[in-house]
């Protein structure tokens, strides 16, 4: 018999849908929304349209673009712990939509503002209206899901929205670009559209996570605020919660140390790839651009068509045999890429690579929502994916300078030995849950 835990039931209640349904609940399905329009707004912008817009249409120089964009990742990283720690207090509505509200904030000072300094501010408004979206879509469905082996189609589906949104952005801002001989006023006005539809559903959230959210004697309201006598009694009132959450995280978070590590190698892997691959398909294999887009299309298709059924079977037999399947087909299928040329092979590994992933990320959030405990969902999912975006920091500077004096091959031989590192981390800490189980 499957054993749900009451925040799960009670959240299942609250969205109008059975547990055994979670992923098909209108709760769930505006996250779904949320997700692929999010990503969808910063695909286009951060893919499509910024760098072009920014360098040939103002003039500005590669120096500033480079902060501008790492201001929006900084953004994005920094507030996620802050941010699933609000969602546990003010709940999804008011935490996802005053967030989301800054992302149309950000783009209109896009559209409307030329200055460096502006543009700048800008994509750090972007990145802290974006941050609470993974804490809190991690943390919903883990609420409704129950962390017993019930997560893996869920989180397929969330991967599939975001690999969605994340192509569909720059290929509609491409088409658009080109129908509309660059006029990037239109492509703003889009943005801002799709910003003001993510605020209104995101109004359509639940009010709140759950009714008890401190045990810690601070009155909490019906809109899920703290209500004191004074500004000194919520600041006393706001510390004391904040101190809980820390006491709370420290004694309930019990996981091994090689998890750490984990979070930050699984972005660290795509961080070596993502400044390198354009770079060496047009460098070492000669690929035409149109040629291109197919091979993304290819591999990037057949994650997105294959995250469903390996959600389904992760569900069925949990994650351990897809994870070290998954990051030992990515390490061989990496290592080989590097050194073929033929085309039919470059198709053929690319699509292999895809295959791994599809494993891999619902497999790996799965295995992480086990790890989380009931009491600070939120502000542990936040930890958890500050931690794992860090990564993303850090492999993009160690790619560019393998790429530059090493070899153009050898990021993606640094990105095999990663996912053989990885490989060997799960298969330990599976080793030691096992352990822990039999005894």
């Amino acid at each position: 018999m499957q054993i749900v835990d009451k925040g799960s039931e009670m959240m299942s209640q609250a969205i109008g849908a059975p547990v055994t349904r979670h992923w098909k609940s209108p709760f769930f399905i505006k996250f779904l929304i949320i997700l692929f329009l999010v990503e969808f707004m910063k695909g286009s912008l951060l893919v499509a349209v910024l760098p072009v817009y920014m360098k040939n249409h103002l003039g500005l120089s590669a120096n500033v673009i480079g902060i501008a964009f790492s201001l929006q990742y900084i953004g994005d990283n920094l507030f996620r712990s802050p941010s699933g720690w609000l969602a546990e207090r003010l709940g999804f509505r008011k935490t996802m939509s005053g967030a989301l509200l800054l992302t149309v904030v950000a783009v209109t000072i896009l559209a409307f503002f030329s200055g460096a300094g502006w543009l700048a501010l800008a994509c750090f408004i972007l990145g802290i209206g974006t941050s609470p979206l993974w804490p809190c879509a991690m943390t919903g469905t883990t609420e409704i899901s129950g962390p017993n082996n019930s997560n893996g189609q869920a989180m397929g589906a969330l991967e599939m929205a975001s690999l969605g949104g994340t192509g569909a952005g720059p290929i509609f801002m491409n088409f658009l670009m080109d129908r509309t001989d660059k006029n990037y006023h239109t492509a703003f006005l889009i943005l801002i559209g799709c910003g003001i539809i993510l605020v209104m559903v995101a109004v359509l959230l639940p009010k709140k996570v759950r009714d008890k959210v401190q045990e810690t004697g601070a009155s909490v309201g019906k809109a899920g605020v703290s209500v004191g006598n004074s500004l000194r009694d919520k600041m006393r009132q706001l510390q004391s919660s904040v101190k809980s959450t820390l006491y709370e995280v420290k004694h309930n978070l019990k996981v091994s140390w090689l998890v750490y590590p984990a979070l930050f190698l699984q972005s660290f892997v795509i961080g070596l790839l993502s400044p390198v691959i354009t770079l060496y398909v047009q460098n070492e294999l000669h690929i035409s651009p149109n040629l291109y887009s197919l091979l993304l299309v290819t591999g990037g298709g057949i994650t997105v068509l294959a995250l469903i059924p390996c959600g389904k079977l992760i569900d069925r037999f949990g994650t351990s045999p897809f994870l070290n399947a998954g990051f030992l087909l990515a390490a061989v299928s990496l290592s080989i890429f590097s050194m073929v040329r033929a085309l039919p092979l470059v198709f053929l590994f690319v699509g292999v690579v895809g295959v791994s992933y599809a494993m891999i990320l619902p497999a790996w959030n799965t295995f992480i929502a086990h790890l989380v405990p009931k009491g600070e969902r939120g502000a542990v999912w936040g930890f958890f994916l500050t931690l794992q975006g860090s990564g993303m920091v850090v492999g993009p500077v160690v790619s560019g300078r393998l790429w530059d004096h090493v070899g153009h091959s050898v990021p993606f031989l640094a990105s095999a030995i990663v996912m053989a590192l990885l490989f060997i981390i799960h298969f330990m800490l599976s080793r030691k849950s096992a352990a822990k189980l039999s005894h």
